[in-house]
């Protein structure tokens, strides 16, 4: 079902097994830290014989974590969205891109406070997909850059400049990471 704006505006309550116990708007959710299900994506491709990935850097303007680099594109379901749906839907919405398969991988669970007040208790799903052209646009009321970086490179500036990523880009890239070493 396609989620309308009045629902995007509530998140998913779960507990720690990601079973549904309700919804909440989605600010509420936040200021009170109540556990929610939420998604990361990783767009990836092979460049020469490197995996990169397409991180982006998040709008000033957003309510938490603004300016900081993260991966391709993350959000939350609707209340009765499909999480593939909710993905695609999130991609079109902040770049542009259309990805016919996308695929969830795993999750995890984590919690971040930040200076606002605000809190991130989420029981996050990974989800990747594959695209390997530059035909995206980023919306800046969500995004202010985007760039390709391999694998390796990610982890170099997570251990010389964790304070520019998101708090769950590093336990996303666990999950990302794991199901690769899986299929190999």
């Amino acid at each position: 079902m396609p989620a309308t704006k009045d629902i995007q505006d509530r998140v998913i309550l779960v507990n720690a097994q990601d079973i549904e116990t309700g919804t909440a708007e989605k600010l509420e959710a936040h200021q009170k830290g109540l556990m929610h299900r939420a998604f990361s994506i990783f767009i990836l491709r092979k460049s020469k014989s490197t995996l990169e990935t397409l991180l982006q850097r998040r709008a000033a303007s957003k309510y938490h974590s603004p300016n900081l680099w993260t991966n391709t594109c993350c959000s939350h379901p609707a209340p009765g969205e499909n999480l593939v749906q909710a993905a695609k839907r999130r991609l079109k919405e902040e770049l542009q891109l259309v990805i016919p398969e996308l695929t969830a991988i795993g999750q995890f669970h984590y919690i971040a406070h930040f200076e606002n007040g605000l809190t991130e208790n989420e029981v996050d799903h990974v989800v990747i997909g594959w695209h390997h052209a530059e035909n995206f646009t980023p919306n800046p009321a969500e995004i202010q850059a985007c760039r390709w970086i391999s694998l390796t490179d990610l982890h170099q500036e997570l251990l010389e400049k964790p304070q520019e990523f998101t708090p769950w880009l590093k336990p996303a890239l666990a999950v990302l990471e794991a199901a690769l070493n899986k299929s190999t």
